[in-house]
């Protein structure tokens, strides 16, 4: 064989080489490849370069069939909201609990500490000491950033408190079976829906209230169901988090705790995204609760998570750290002298 020949067949090789080791991350948005995750997917896939990782983006607007492709292998990641990740990192999408990251303060939720509750479970979640509680099987968590709080959407502004909610209709997520428990617990009416539909049954006045970011306000058009009586109310139901996992079969040694610093890396980015996000929703659109039905909303929240762990859907470990991180930033509060979620 020639020269020539020899070095052909090299090139050849090297490149194969290459295509098999490419990773192919699938990406949930509401806005497909337009969308804010998508480019921050793309930042990161140039990141990955240096990683040692050859990552390829496919965007997906159904997360159930991003999520359903990694499980097929059709995905060697996915990035998606912790409703859909904890089928495979339950500890991790702990943060997406009911009211787990809530800080409340003088009678008021203090929005800038419960971030903080965010950020620093991120930071715990991304350190080496978690490392082992990031992997479940062949499935790592790659990094975890936060998509904005869910607020209480609804088609009339009187529904301010726990006790209104009773007997009225409210989206459920059929693949999350916390929702429709703590929807009972009060008294209202679960309506299953999914991330493609329950928009839709708010706008045509199916349910009566729906929880959503701020981000979802504009490309699902919540204003057709908010109308001229409703609102988007500001508390807290829960802040959820966007969560990388990744089949660690398919990457470097390693590659799963540089990701991790990757994404607590782009933290700040995240919040700039959500502060957008709130700051395009109309002034008058927002409606806000009285403090004492705030501490009303937190304490249903709280025992309705404690009924949701005790029923094995919500991570009991993932909580109990995050119970230590609510109550490092605000130790007053009563409960950090309970037993509480410190199972």
């Amino acid at each position: 064989m020639n020269r020539t020949a020899s070095t052909l067949l090299l090139a050849a090789g090297l490149l194969a080489g290459q295509a098999a080791s490419a990773q192919k991350l699938c990406v949930y948005d509401l806005l497909g490849a337009s969308g804010d995750m998508n480019n921050m997917a793309k930042d990161y896939a140039v990141a990955a370069q240096g990683l040692g990782a050859q990552i390829t983006i496919k965007s997906y607007t159904d997360e159930r069939v991003a999520t359903e492709d990694l499980l097929a292998g059709q995905c060697d990641g996915v990035m998606a909201t912790g409703f859909r990740t904890r089928q495979f990192n339950p500890t991790a999408a702990a943060l997406d609990s009911l009211g787990v990251s809530t800080i409340l303060r003088n009678g008021k939720v203090d929005m800038p500490a419960s971030y903080e509750v965010v950020h620093k479970t991120i930071q715990t979640f991304s350190s080496p000491a978690a490392a082992k509680l990031m992997v479940r099987g062949n499935f790592e968590v790659g990094g975890i950033i936060p998509f904005g709080t869910a607020y209480p959407v609804v088609n009339d502004r009187n529904i301010k408190t726990v006790e209104a909610l009773a007997g009225k209709k409210i989206a459920s997520f059929d693949y999350d079976k916390a929702q429709s428990v703590m929807i009972q617990k009060i008294g209202a009416q679960p309506v299953s829906a999914d991330i493609t539909s329950f928009a839709g049954k708010f706008n045509n006045g199916s349910v009566d209230m729906v929880a959503a970011p701020a981000a979802a306000y504009r490309p699902l058009e919540l204003y057709r169901g908010i109308g001229t009586k409703g609102a988007m109310n500001r508390f807290p139901i829960v802040i959820l988090s966007y969560q990388i996992i990744l089949n660690k079969t398919k990457f470097p040694e390693g590659f799963g705790e540089k990701s991790r610093q990757y994404w607590l890396g782009q933290f700040d980015r995240a919040m700039t995204l959500i502060k957008k996000a709130e700051r395009d929703i109309p002034a008058a659109t927002w409606g806000d609760l009285t403090p004492e039905n705030m501490l009303k909303y937190t304490i249903m929240l709280r025992e309705s998570r404690i009924t949701i762990a005790e029923q094995g859907i919500y991570d009991k470990p993932g909580l109990k750290i995050i119970k230590r991180v609510r109550c490092s930033i605000n130790a007053a509060d009563p409960e950090c002298s309970t037993n509480s979620e410190s199972w």
